[in-house]
């Protein structure tokens, strides 16, 4: 047995050893490894009219998903698209956003879901890089679509608007933009008449699409440049459902959720897009971020699993209205953590409020399809959060982790800190157009992150940031995350991020840039928060504080550090 195949097999080892009671071994697929679009097909067959989503009381059922999505991929057909095109889909959360999903599976076609966030340019990289030449549009968007058709980077434009499936008599609060008036768009083919006047595309017409076929280019964030994207298969989109079925969450088809992930960024494709579809069951899907219209759902729907970022479900802890809503129907409660991270003080808030455990969602990537590590059954005395920052615990089944020397690419002992590799049945099939990248992250059907992690002598997965993020202050090792999570057990820290200052006898200082809590700042100064961190950290950990109104975030919650360095940057500049 070589060294690697040894240490797996150690590993394999004590995983089974630590492995919680009455969480599944194995993922679980109820109807077979079948391609999604036959799951759905499935499901309108089984159950027609039960809801797949609720968008503000408007149900979409599975039998008109798969209708809707049938006519679609007629009409995309009819407008030139064949299989293995790529298609953009560049829209917020609705219900349209399914029927596009399906009907590009359906056809064979890839999907490319666009940031409604980006810019004119933004999204002509993604069409040009991507040589998808349809997109679907929001109405609202339309300025910047055309902005991108202008440069010759689309043949055909289809539009559709929030208030096609808007229910007549909403159920939960309607966010402006999903209340606002249709915009007339003459200039792009209008979804919905068109759908109406499609015929669709047999079934037995339109063979299925393989399990290995291409399914989706899924853009990275660019944090390491230009985005990049990631070829997904049916098989991988397949594995994650699964997966998420049941070991990190353990669906039921009576379960209803609740998602407010965007549904073009990787982890709301798979909450609002695709596992519905595969286990069953109803989502309540929100349009944008919004604590009173989540409150009210989870009341009106009874919702039993939801996710969310730490940060909104402390938004809802502390509304003033939240005594309102009865919240208890919730038995499955995922948190990432971002901005704030997941403590002792925000679980047990989360317990007395609605009777729940609240959990790390745990660690995953846009490479991987995310959902690669599970928390579940690890909560016992709250085991977990008295490990070291920030735990996200054992594999899913089938996939393995290695930590790695970043240099040499050797394996590190366990407890060791170095590259976390990963090898998953739903790794990426490579980066669209971007041999250099290939060759440089996938190595031996290993994807190389670039995250700084360590297995510790149990076999746990413990996440400690970028490599690029990490400092080093007096050949000290420090991790922002790390640093991020102590401070956020401090009562008045609503949140940080942290970067590195060049110091020419440390080499490096953290710094801490720190939103405080209004409501409990008083007497929460930069120095007394310095002093609190000195109690409780290594000296070389502990960060110069700067009291900040706000925290820039990304569309996906994480703190942008680029522009905590430009402010340290400005610093210099204004210094004498």
């Amino acid at each position: 047995m070589n060294e690697e195949a040894a240490y797996l097999a150690r590993l394999a080892a004590l995983h089974a050893k630590n492995w919680p009671a009455g969480v599944p071994r194995e993922s679980h697929y109820p109807f077979g490894r079948r391609p999604l679009s036959e799951y759905l097909r499935e499901r309108a067959r089984l159950q027609p009219h039960k809801p797949v989503v609720v968008f503000y009381g408007r149900e979409l059922g599975f039998g008109e998903l798969d209708a809707l999505s049938d006519r679609f991929a007629a009409l995309l057909a009819a407008r030139g698209v064949q299989r293995g095109d790529r298609v953009a889909v560049f829209m917020p959360n609705c219900p349209q956003f399914l029927v596009a999903f399906y009907g590009i599976l359906k056809l064979g076609a890839v999907h490319v879901p666009v940031n409604p966030l980006f810019k004119a340019e933004e999204v002509l990289y993604e069409l040009r890089d991507s040589g998808a030449q349809v997109m679907l549009a929001l109405d609202q968007l339309m300025d910047v679509a055309r902005a991108a058709r202008a440069q010759g980077a689309l043949r055909h434009l289809f539009v559709t608007s929030f208030a096609d499936m808007r229910p007549d008599h909403p159920t939960l609060p309607l966010p402006a933009a999903v209340a606002a008036a249709r915009i007339d768009c003459p200039d792009a083919e209008d979804l919905l008449p068109a759908l109406a006047t499609t015929t669709p595309i047999a079934p037995d017409a339109l063979p299925p699409p393989g399990l290995d076929d291409v399914a989706a280019l899924n853009y990275t964030g660019g944090t390491t440049g230009l985005p990049k994207g990631c070829v997904h298969t049916q098989a991988d989109m397949l594995y994650t459902a699964a997966a998420t079925h049941s070991i990190s969450v353990d669906l039921r088809e009576d379960d209803v959720g609740i998602g407010i992930n965007p549904a073009f960024w990787i982890a709301g494709e798979n909450a609002l897009l695709i596992q519905p579809v595969f286990s069953g069951v109803t989502v309540v899907m929100l349009a944008r971020w919004d604590p009173v219209a989540w409150m009210a759902a989870v009341q009106r729907y009874r919702v039993s699993f939801a996710g969310l970022v730490l940060d909104s479900a402390v938004e809802v802890m502390e509304h003033p209205d939240v005594a309102r809503y009865d919240l208890r129907s919730l038995r499955s409660m995922r948190v990432s953590s971002f901005v704030k991270k997941l403590g002792m003080g925000y679980r047990e808030r989360w317990r007395a409020l609605t009777g729940t455990t609240m959990i790390e969602s745990a660690w995953g990537m846009t490479e991987t399809h995310t959902n690669d590590s599970f928390t579940r059954g690890m909560q016992e005395g709250d085991f977990d959060l008295h490990a070291r920052p920030i735990f996200v615990g054992l594999p899913m089944p089938g996939t393995e982790f290695k930590v790695c020397d970043f240099d040499t690419g050797a394996l590190l002992p366990l407890g060791s800190e170095g590259e976390l590799c990963c090898r998953t049945p739903s790794l990426l099939k490579g980066y669209w157009n971007k041999p250099e990248a290939n060759a440089q992250t996938l190595r031996g059907g290993w994807l190389h992150t670039g995250d700084i992690a360590m297995l510790d002598e149990h076999g746990y997965l413990h996440f400690l940031g970028r490599r690029k993020e990490m400092l080093k202050v007096k050949g000290m090792s420090v991790f922002p995350a790390e640093v991020e999570a102590l401070l956020g057990m401090h009562p008045a820290v609503l949140g940080s991020g942290v970067v590195g200052r060049a110091d020419a006898d440390r080499g490096e200082v953290p710094v801490a840039f720190v939103r405080l809590d209004p409501a409990q700042a008083a007497g929460c100064t930069a120095q007394a928060l310095q002093d609190w961190c000195r109690e409780r950290m290594a000296s070389y950990k502990v960060p110069e504080i700067r009291l900040v109104e706000r925290l820039a975030t990304s569309a996906t919650g994480k703190v942008l550090k680029n522009e905590l360095t430009a402010l340290l940057a400005q610093e210099r500049g204004a210094g004498p």
